[in-house]
């Protein structure tokens, strides 16, 4: 079992660097994976093709052995939106959805509404702008199929309620975005019908990287419309005058062949949390994000996230007034603190290797900021 301070060891990120929920540095196994593989692929030696086909069914046990779901209910995705517009496209009746998700989310919902006029999404716009069991329930109708919800709120940091949500919604289809979440959030994955994630966040394993992880109800349901020649029952050098079926299962939800070095750098850091425990990452970053509140709180900036540990993932959102956020902006840039700007909020994110030389970068920052004189 790895330990978290081994887990950490894998990773040489600079300090200061405060952004994961953004995109998150590559570890060592990781970028070693990616060029045995690139090394082996430019040298193309008798039988490395092996190899290479090798890492579609690895990427999937890695995804099974975390998510819990089978290794043959789980594709791979390049990124979280291929997911998305995947599922629906394929899906069909009354979706419910915060119209303030990420717009990943939105838009796939969206795009498949005006193409195939099948699906009919329904928006709640809940009063704090996160979605809660509460208020999923307030807005359940008869004409509710499915219901849409990321496990983080991308804006605030607020983790879901997935438990609740399943109690409310009852057997209706449970599509999770865990792009915010996924391998800092200890989440009952299993009581999805649906769970979509890209690995350039939390997970470290680069972009092109992602998967979808399907429950029996899900592929009963929903249809593969964006099946194509990587997801298709198809014999090269026939004739196609009449399209071949989509693969059985999960692995209906493919357009091309994926890059089998992307599925390398998902498998290794899959394998590597999963040898360390989500469980053991999660309390790590929590720790890490209850350092950035007594920051922010000793610098007296306010704090638009939630405080209870259960609450919240690895994000902390500051919300300094408006006539200090440039301020507090500068400083953060001028002290070499990497965070997220926006819409008048600055988002801070940490990760097991976020250590005391990027905390005491922050507090300089702070510290600076909260004693600049403006003339």
């Amino acid at each position: 079992m790895t330990t978290i301070a081994e887990h950490a060891a894998d990773f040489e990120d600079e300090a200061g660097y405060l952004d994961f929920a953004t995109w998150g540095p590559m570890g060592s196994a990781v970028l070693a994976e990616q060029r045995a593989l690139a090394d082996l692929q430019s040298r193309s030696r008798f039988g490395s093709g092996v190899a290479l086909d090798e890492q579609a069914g690895r990427v999937r046990r890695a995804v099974a052995s975390v998510t819990g779901f089978p290794a043959d209910q789980v594709a791979f995705q390049p990124d979280t939106s291929t997911g998305l517009l995947h599922v629906m496209t394929g899906l069909t009746g009354g979706l419910l959805l915060s119209a303030r998700e990420y717009p990943a989310l939105p838009l796939a919902v969206h795009r498949s509404a005006e193409a195939f006029r099948v699906l009919r999404p329904a928006f709640l716009r809940p009063e704090h702008g996160v979605v809660t069991p509460a208020v999923v329930q307030q807005h359940l109708t008869d004409d509710v199929d499915a219901v849409a919800v990321s496990v983080v709120d991308y804006r605030t940091g607020y983790v879901a309620d997935l438990e609740g949500i399943r109690q409310v919604i009852g057997d209706r289809l449970l599509i999770v975005d865990a792009i915010q979440g996924f391998g800092v959030v200890d989440a009952p994955w299993s009581l999805a019908d649906v769970v979509l994630t890209g690995g350039q966040k939390w997970l470290r394993a680069g972009w092109g990287t992602g998967f979808s992880a399907f429950s029996d109800r899900a592929l009963s349901r929903l249809s593969p419309v964006l099946s194509g020649i990587g997801g298709s029952e198809l014999e090269l050098g026939g004739s196609y005058e009449v399209a071949p079926p989509p693969l059985p299962g999960a692995a209906a939800f493919r357009l091309g062949n994926p890059d089998p070095i992307a599925q390398a750098r998902l498998a290794t850091s899959l394998e590597q949390l999963a040898e360390v425990g989500v469980a053991a990452v999660s309390d790590a970053v929590a720790e890490r994000a209850a350092r950035l509140l007594e920051l922010a709180d000793e610098a007296a900036v306010p704090v638009a996230s939630p405080r209870d540990p259960a609450e919240r993932a690895g994000i902390v959102v500051l919300e300094p007034a408006p006539d200090q956020l440039t301020t507090l902006t500068a400083a953060l840039l001028n002290h070499g603190v990497t965070a997220r700007v926006r819409a008048g909020t600055i988002r801070l994110s940490a990760h097991v290797s976020t250590g005391e030389d990027t905390f005491s970068l922050l507090r300089s920052a702070l510290t600076s900021s909260a004693t600049t004189v403006l003339y």
